[in-house]
């Protein structure tokens, strides 16, 4: 699908660019003109998918993390964010809900998080190549835009 808009944006693996991250992804899905629950939700989802790339990705060293925001026709969000870190060995299984390789302090609830804020969600990941999570979520056109 053909992209409308584009913005993509490179940083370092550390937590304090989660924010960043979400900040950016909130101000390129303005000008779909979201309601202030679906700006909510990508926010959630670029959250969770950062953290993930930054806690996971990359546990025992900085490495890059990318956030691709596309605008798709038909008022389509798609969010992409990408590592090269150290990649999940069993997709299906870390998507499972409580599923965790981050200690105890991670509730393993990141893939669903995202699945559950967003219309699709995809994760390829190659073990020592790193992880890549598309996300799109669809928004409603609002009547006076019509």
């Amino acid at each position: 699908m053909k992209a409308t808009n584009l913005a993509e944006i490179t940083f370092l693996s550390r937590s304090a660019n989660e924010g960043f991250a979400r900040s950016a992804a909130a101000c390129f899905a303005a000008q779909l003109d979201p309601t202030l629950d679906e700006l909510g939700d990508i926010k959630t989802a670029v959250s969770e998918a950062v953290t993930n790339a930054i806690v996971h990705g990359y546990p025992n060293e900085l490495g890059r993390v990318l956030l691709r925001l596309r605008t798709l026709p038909e008022q389509v969000l798609e969010i992409t964010v990408r590592d090269w870190g150290v990649g999940i060995s069993d997709v299906k299984k870390a998507r499972e809900p409580m599923y965790t390789t981050g200690g105890v302090e991670r509730s393993g609830m990141g893939f669903t998080i995202m699945e559950s804020f967003t219309d699709t969600m995809k994760v390829r990941s190659t073990p020592g190549k790193g992880t890549t999570v598309t996300m799109r979520k669809k928004i409603a056109q609002r009547a006076s835009a019509r």
